[in-house]
């Protein structure tokens, strides 16, 4: 009878634990297709022979089209240029601009000559971009002579004052040491500056041939690419990706957005710097023959409603803000357009603007992504198959050959549907922050798992949420908040356009919250109009007790929103 009771009890144990261990956030997802040993340069080569004269890029302020073939040839005249003015395989070579086709084809120049792409923001001013330059040893640099009120040339002068006195490719600074190359795409001659058309003027066919021959040489995990951080959280870091990385995540990213089941138009609102536009925009054409339009240099709402017209572009790519402004443009234009999908990244997008978004846009399907500079681009991503749910509320469905687990503050995994921190392992993960060993360990553990610093709910079925930073949490009063949950609540309010919640000290709550909105034109707003609003919608602590109106959020160039500077902001305010 013992010996019975005992085992009963023994299967009850194990049946719990099997419950536990099934229950815990944790996930590996290995998909179906192969992960494949290639080359950005090669992939390039690929498109150029199988879509051929099909358009790869239109870009509308520069009245340019150039097809697959085309950028093919750009692309190993301009790597054989670099070889002619000195540069080697290894070497950094900066891109600061916006969307303009010389973009495109420095990235692909890279990729075949063997270099190393670093992305620089277009807004950067001198003061930033200098210790960049240096903590990446960059030794040449691309970028216009002027785009609306940046002059780029003249910050260059500014940081390297021996510049119009050195002979070009000669650089000698103390400021910048390993900088030697400035190389302008305007038409513009400037001191001790290259022309980015003589460049690719400069190469033989016999060099031409040695960079279409190097393409064996080039080790697809090699590195090819360092993308800056958005910084907002602060100074950027430089996450270090390899040809692998990039060939792979633009792959299942461009799969998931249903490239493969037709030829489709995209309109790009995002920029390339960010890897959004790099890998699952560039990547992503050059996997499956999309075609890419560029509406404007920068983003402009109404740019990107006459692309979409003219171009009668299926997808569309932007951050949650940049949907925002087209559709309030496009309730007032009621353009006749009938994009299929819309792709959004780069932030949180509200379940409320995925509707706006469908409804005003006229979608079939919306999308979601999300993932980090150090996971190459893309961690979790809407299904072709999502039913209004998985594809509004979520940020998707695990990746291809990836794991996922949410942990408490002690590491420990947490159960499914309970909020803690994303952990990422697999093969997208940097290789880590280039010369900076000290914050590569704190962001990868010598088990490979990848700290991403969001707060995240993994359910079921292996789709997740954003709860939101764990640097943005509020704790008032002991209880903690999380803003992403009254955002999606605000964001829902007829009157307002965007909104923002963070923390600000408070003497005896530790913290209050502060809503900061940007509202519809011609509408005001007070405290007492958000707190009846919120009233029954979320608990009470939840509720702002205090609100600003903004202009404008602070944001990066790729669209973020830096919370860091509104909460100086309103902590300098409270002085």
């Amino acid at each position: 009878m013992w010996f019975i009771l005992k085992r009963k009890l023994y299967h009850r144990m194990v049946f719990q634990q099997a419950r536990l261990y099934t229950n815990r956030s944790y996930i590996h997802y290995p998909g179906k297709d192969l992960l494949r040993s290639l080359t950005v340069g090669k992939l390039l080569e690929q498109a150029a022979e199988t879509y051929k004269n099909r358009p790869a890029l239109i870009s509308k302020s520069q009245n340019q089209t150039l097809t697959f073939q085309e950028v093919l040839i750009q692309a190993d005249k301009l790597a054989a240029g670099f070889r002619s003015v000195g540069l080697h395989p290894g070497d950094r070579i900066g891109i600061w601009a916006p969307n303009l086709i010389e973009w495109y084809i420095t990235d692909m120049a890279c990729a075949r000559g063997g270099y190393i792409l670093v992305n620089f923001n277009p807004a950067f001013q001198p003061k930033e971009i200098r210790p960049l330059i240096n903590s990446v040893q960059l030794s040449a640099i691309v970028c216009p002579h002027k785009f609306k009120s940046q002059d780029y040339y003249k910050h260059l002068v500014e940081i390297c004052p021996e510049l119009p006195d050195c002979p070009r490719g000669k650089l000698q600074s103390k400021a910048t040491p390993t900088l030697k190359s400035v190389i302008i795409t305007s038409e513009e001659n400037l001191k001790g500056a290259f022309q980015y058309n003589e460049i690719a003027s400069l190469a033989s066919q016999s060099e031409i041939n040695k960079i279409q021959e190097y393409q064996q040489f080039i080790d697809p995990d090699q590195v090819c690419h360092m993308q800056f951080t958005s910084g907002t959280t602060g100074i950027p870091k430089a996450p270090v990706q390899s040809h692998f990385q990039r060939v792979n995540n633009s792959y299942f990213v461009g799969k998931r957005n249903e490239l493969d089941i037709k030829h489709h138009v995209i309109c790009v609102q995002v920029p390339f710097f960010h890897v959004f536009g790099t890998v699952a925009t560039i990547g992503g054409s050059l996997n499956f023959g999309t075609t890419l339009v560029l509406p404007a240099s920068s983003f402009n709402p109404d740019k990107s409603l006459d692309a979409i017209r003219d171009e009668k572009c299926s997808i569309i790519y932007g951050t949650p803000t940049m949907y925002v402004d087209v559709i309030n443009r496009q309730k007032m234009r009621n353009e006749n357009i009938n994009p299929e999908i819309a792709v959004s990244g780069g932030a949180p997008c509200s379940p409320h603007l995925f509707h706006q978004m469908k409804r005003v846009l006229k979608l079939k399907k919306v999308k979601s992504i999300y993932g980090l500079s150090e996971t190459t681009c893309v961690i979790f991503q809407s299904m072709s198959d999502d039913d209004e749910y998985h594809s509004t509320a979520t940020v998707g469905h695990i990746g291809d050959h990836l794991e996922a687990k949410v942990v408490d503050a002690e590491g420990k995994i947490v159960p499914k549907g309970t909020p803690g921190e994303l952990l990422i392992r697999g093969y997208l993960t940097t290789l880590g922050y280039y010369n900076n060993e000290e914050k590569t360990k704190e962001l990868m553990g010598p088990d490979g798992w990848l700290h991403t610093g969001d707060q995240f709910v993994l359910e079921d079925n292996g789709y997740g949420k954003i709860v939101g930073r764990l640097k943005d949490v509020i704790i008032r009063g002991g209880e903690n908040i999380f803003p992403k949950e009254i955002e999606d609540i605000l964001n829902t309010h007829p009157n307002i356009l965007e909104s923002q919640v963070v923390g600000v000290p408070h003497e005896r709550l530790g913290e209050e919250v502060c809503a900061v909105l940007r509202v519809k034109d011609k509408h005001s707003m007070n405290l007492h109009d958000i707190v009846s609003y919120c009233k029954g919608k979320i608990a009470q602590f939840k509720i702002p007790s205090r609100l600003e109106i903004v202009d404008m959020f602070p944001k990066t160039a790729s669209g973020k929103v830096q919370k860091f500077k509104i909460v100086h902001h309103l902590k300098n305010n409270n002085k």
